[in-house]
């Protein structure tokens, strides 16, 4: 019997596998979050209170479990900070939460072009979509334009990372007449989510394999369900990753 389960929902998402995921994360060594952002989640009640996940991983509760969020998503700093000062506001350790450093960054430009994007679709040609930046921001992963957790490690690598991407999305935002941004505001940006994370970046390549190798309990969750996959759902009403067991493999590495 493998010790890596992976949990995916069969159909659209809300099937439920988010108390799954609660039960079995009680008991595990290592739950990675594999794919998807802050669009998607679910609640948690347990004996500290009630919570509202949308990309930190269930086992963040019991402090023998590593938490990872892995490569194959993208992550909004600020959802995440306000995540974890709700959980901590509560009294729970927060000191096992880590993330890839080849998980791509959703930037301000991502989520108001997001919206913007929805927004100019007559009704029945939108696709639902939150409008947290998701989309624009696995599209930049695609065309090898994104920003990675790895770059807020390499402050000049970032700035030319930025000074590349910012033109072209500048552009973007004015064709909605959107405010546009400078290199230094997302700087700036920048080094305020270095200070809050930048200890919890690293390659879980190397953590994954030896987790697996000394047969620990291993859980990959991941949000939506196979009906909203890119290749196999029901395009174009999809999520822009793979929630199936293959995009569990490939996102958790």
């Amino acid at each position: 019997m493998s010790n890596v389960t992976s949990i995916v929902g069969a159909q659209w998402g809300d099937e439920g596998k988010g108390r799954v995921v609660d039960y079995l994360a009680v008991n595990s060594d290592l739950v990675i979050r594999y794919q998807g952002g802050d669009n998607a989640g679910h609640t948690v009640i347990n004996e500290f209170g009630k919570f509202a996940l949308h990309i930190i991983p269930s086992g963040i509760f019991n402090p023998e479990t590593m938490n990872i969020v892995g490569a194959g998503t993208v992550v909004n700093f600020e959802t995440m900070a306000e995540e974890l000062d709700s959980i901590a506001q509560k009294g729970v350790e927060v000191n096992n939460l880590f993330i890839d450093v080849r998980a791509h960054l959703i930037m301000p430009y991502h989520r108001a072009l997001d919206g913007a994007q929805e927004g100019s679709k007559t009704q029945k040609m939108q696709i639902g979509t939150t409008k947290r930046g998701i989309g624009p921001c696995y599209s930049d992963k695609a065309t090898r334009s994104g920003i990675r957790a790895a770059d807020l490690l390499d402050f000049d690598r970032l700035r030319n990372r930025i000074e590349m991407a910012l033109p072209q999305k500048n552009r973007e935002l004015a064709y909605f007449g959107l405010a546009e941004y400078t290199v230094d505001e997302l700087m700036d940006l920048c080094a305020k989510w270095k200070e809050r994370f930048g200890h919890m970046l690293i390659d879980t390549l190397p953590v994954v394999r030896q987790a697996y190798e000394e047969n620990k309990s291993i859980l990959l969750e991941g949000q939506l369900g196979v009906m909203r996959d890119l290749d196999w759902g029901i395009y174009p009403y999809t999520t822009s990753s793979s929630p199936t067991s293959g995009g569990a493999a490939v996102g958790s590495g």
